[in-house]
């Protein structure tokens, strides 16, 4: 092969156990979770935000984010439930770039995986001792989900791997939500079928073992929009596009249907202040139809301290190092604006 083997890294459960959460955190990431899965079987109303940088590049600026959603939350808790993003890992359209804290902790110094693999894993455990938030993470490679899986309340399956093999079934043995995206070329059957798949148990090998996965009742799907073959970006989010997803649901005979919407990606053509607007859009369609509002469990938003994006050597704290994201004034107000257009309609 052409390939050095470096180095053989630790097993998930060796990294567990050198970084172990305490019954106490375990007891909270079990009430979030619960709060959770509630939404996804309808069992609440309330809606999701998965939101937070588009990907996690240092601690202090994240865990600092995180503990300002931490206050937010606290104010719209009777209509929202948030669930931050810390994504760890980058998908590169090409492989060249900032593959995330992974690969490299620090993203001006060469990657090195050991170190990535402690720095997430602690990361995630101090978002959730310091703030109470179990967090969602992109599932980009499927053997490394053990590393987190006691410390996420939510997994998200990216456009360029949903109609991946080890995605799907990996998906279908993991017992928190997990969003299925669109792909890039905006096929929906091949989303429907990625949630199919997720939702029934298989057969499979994973991390050198034969496993058989229960299915995962939770699987759901995400619009991101899409890309032509023109390279043109489309979005889907729109009552019409929210509509023609129902219907899908009603032939599919899958489990809870549901599905979070991405403001940014394809959907805002990566204008990152169009996420407000989106946002927005989105909750009063769920207000035009009861099926759509029962349909449309939450949002995915690309949010961070600062507005926009910077190159990893600029040094800006709290600024997004790869796709460009709504700042935390707007993204404050964006919440509270969300959270009180609810409470107008429930009141109506």
């Amino acid at each position: 092969m052409n390939m050095n083997f470096l180095r053989k890294l630790p097993t998930p459960k060796e990294i567990k156990e050198l970084y172990p959460i305490s019954e106490e955190l375990a007891l909270v990431k079990q009430k979030n979770d619960e709060e959770i899965k509630k939404v996804f079987v309808g069992e609440s109303d309330k809606l999701i935000l998965v939101i937070g940088p588009c990907s996690a590049d240092r601690e202090d600026a994240v865990i600092d984010y995180i503990k300002r959603l931490r206050k937010v939350q606290d104010l719209v808790s009777d209509e929202i439930v948030i669930i931050p993003r810390i994504y760890t890992n980058k998908p590169r359209t090409t492989g060249a770039g900032y593959k995330g804290m992974l690969h490299q902790p620090n993203p001006l110094e060469s990657p090195d995986m050991l170190k990535g693999l402690i720095a997430i894993r602690k990361l995630h455990m101090r978002a959730l001792e310091e703030t109470g938030f179990s967090c969602a993470d992109e599932m980009l490679y499927p053997e490394n989900h053990r590393y987190l899986s006691d410390l996420l309340s939510y997994v998200a399956v990216g456009a360029r791997s949903v109609e991946n093999q080890a995605h799907r079934l990996t998906a279908s043995g993991i017992d928190v939500p997990v969003g299925m995206k669109n792909p890039t070329s905006g096929d929906l059957s091949v989303m429907m079928n990625a949630v199919y798949a997720a939702q029934h148990s298989h057969t499979f090998i994973y991390r050198g073992w034969e496993v058989i996965s229960s299915g995962n009742e939770y699987a759901h799907t995400i619009l991101r929009g899409y890309v032509d073959k023109h390279g043109l970006s489309h979005p889907n989010y729109h009552y019409e596009d929210l509509s023609i997803l129902l219907k899908l649901y009603k032939e599919s005979g899958l489990k809870n249907p549901g599905v979070i919407v991405d403001t940014n990606h394809s959907n805002s053509n990566k204008k990152w202040e169009e996420q407000i607007r989106i946002a927005k859009e989105v909750v009063s369609s769920t207000f035009m139809n009861e099926e759509i509002y029962k349909l449309v469990k939450g949002l995915m938003i690309e949010s961070y301290i600062e507005d926009g994006a910077q190159k990893a050597d600029e040094g800006i704290y709290g600024k997004s190092i790869t796709d460009p994201c709504l700042g935390w004034t707007k993204t404050e107000q964006l919440i509270l604006d969300l959270a009180e257009a609810r409470r107008k309609h429930r009141n109506k």
